[in-house]
């Protein structure tokens, strides 16, 4: 559709003007197993009914007892992180698209870097991505440029988060790259690192790890990593940044460390919004960083010898190099990385350590809970972080409907009745007893 200020009448003389009959004739060029269908849009409403609607949504929202996790999770946020991000010096300028004017922002952003730096035990960072999943697309892309090999082999756990995977391929379908998928057995959930040798006859450039994984398991990263770099391959690490609060972060992965370490930034102050927008990091070794993405902020002195900050390495940008560039990317999530960055000075190192315990131990006392109630077992053994894949003996999609009728929203479900569930420190021990009330009632009404 034309943008609403241009009538139909103003759209048909821009259309003569440039020698083309319709819109669509402006996107010839693109294939049409390309091209998307039109959005489907609710009818039109006005302000009274629109402020209804987003409430009546609202609404939905809260209320219920979540424990759904699967890439995005609800954490507490401090007053004090969206109180000082929602200042009009952040809110309003949180685009430096004139780095010079925008010093505070900067500042912000290269406090941020520094903070994913630490938090990652990795070089450099850049100043944000869109989200998680782009990140780890544009990790895939950066390797490829960083490699030196005649081949372009991506392998992939078959335990990265499948959205993740779905962005990958979606984003490389027109690069001539190959993703090689290493599989898992449903009874273990992790890659075995001894299953590894049939693949040392693939010239494989880059090894993908998550940490932890799709099913909340922990991988072996250390023979994971060393197993990549002994084959030439780089090392990309997906990780989840709040558990860097007591896991090893990827920069110390193996002998060598990682490569690349990315991830989605939601847990780190921002809400769940539905869906978002959030932001991913991305952390790289010094000597990727002319490949490394986005933009990035650096440190500086003017003629006068004082402090200045500003976007730096900007070959890269689109805007500059356009399709030379070594990203599509050519902004970052500064407004989310302003509250990461808040939330993350405020919580401090010890602060972030504490909420993973508290997420951990919430996460095992459940399963203990839950597990205890007949005809539900846990997949996986092995470490986990903040969730798990219970298996229950009869239809795990009506159990969540029956859990969420009751105001509990009980996980995510999988293959074979299995569903995967998450805790993190927002929640109680009575919250904990209530879901496990519930399950154990569901399944009792059941087998009755």
């Amino acid at each position: 559709m034309p943008f609403i200020p241009h009538t139909t009448q103003d759209v048909e003389a821009m259309l003569a003007t440039i020698g083309v009959s319709a819109l669509d004739d402006l996107f010839c060029e693109i294939p049409a197993n390309l091209r998307c269908d039109p959005p489907k849009l609710l009818p039109a409403l006005n302000e009274m009914e629109i402020t209804r609607l987003m409430a009546q949504r609202s609404a939905q929202d809260g209320g219920m007892l979540g424990f759904l996790g699967a890439g995005a999770y609800d954490h507490h946020i401090p007053a004090a992180v969206w109180e000082i991000t929602t200042r009009g010096e952040y809110y309003s300028a949180y685009t430096p698209y004139q780095a010079e004017a925008s010093q505070g922002t900067l500042q912000v952003i290269y406090e941020f870097q520094s903070m994913i730096a630490g938090l990652t035990a990795m070089e450099v960072s850049n100043a944000s991505l869109y989200d998680g999943a782009s990140g780890a697309a544009e990790a895939v892309l950066m390797a490829v440029r960083c490699s030196r090999k005649k081949t372009a082999c991506i392998a992939i756990p078959a335990t990265v988060n499948p959205r993740t995977i779905a962005t990958i391929r979606t984003l490389i379908s027109q690069q001539g790259i190959e993703l090689l998928e290493i599989a898992c057995t449903a009874q273990n959930g992790r890659i075995d690192p001894a299953t590894l040798a049939q693949y040392n006859a693939k010239d494989i450039l880059a090894l993908l790890i998550p940490q932890p994984n799709y099913f909340g398991l922990l991988e072996d990263v250390d023979l994971l990593t060393d197993w990549a770099h002994a084959q030439g391959a780089l090392v990309v690490g997906i990780v989840n940044p709040l558990a860097l609060g007591i896991l090893k972060p990827p920069g110390e992965w193996g002998s060598q460390g990682a490569d690349i370490a990315c991830g989605e930034g939601q847990p780190l102050g921002i809400p769940l919004s539905s869906g978002g927008p959030y932001f991913g990091f991305f952390a790289c070794k010094k000597q990727w960083l002319r490949q490394l993405p986005g933009r990035i902020v650096g440190r500086t002195q003017d003629r006068e010898g004082k402090r200045g900050f500003v976007l730096t390495m900007q070959a890269r940008e689109q805007h500059i190099r356009r399709s030379k560039a070594t990203s599509n990317i050519c902004t970052n999530q500064g407004l989310m990385t302003v509250a990461a960055t808040i939330y993350m000075a405020i919580m401090g190192p010890t602060g972030l350590a504490n909420v993973a315990y508290a997420c951990h131990d919430n996460s095992r006392k459940l399963l203990e809970q839950l597990t205890a109630i007949p005809g539900v077992e846990r997949l996986h053994s092995g470490h986990y972080f903040h969730e798990f894949v219970v298996k229950l003996d009869r239809d795990v999609a009506k159990v969540l409907e029956e859990l969420l009728a009751v105001g509990i929203v009980g996980g995510l479900a999988l293959a074979d009745n299995c569903m995967l569930v998450c805790v993190t420190e927002t929640k109680t021990q009575a919250d904990l007893d209530s879901y496990k009330a519930a399950l154990a009632d569901i399944m009792l009404r059941s087998d009755s």
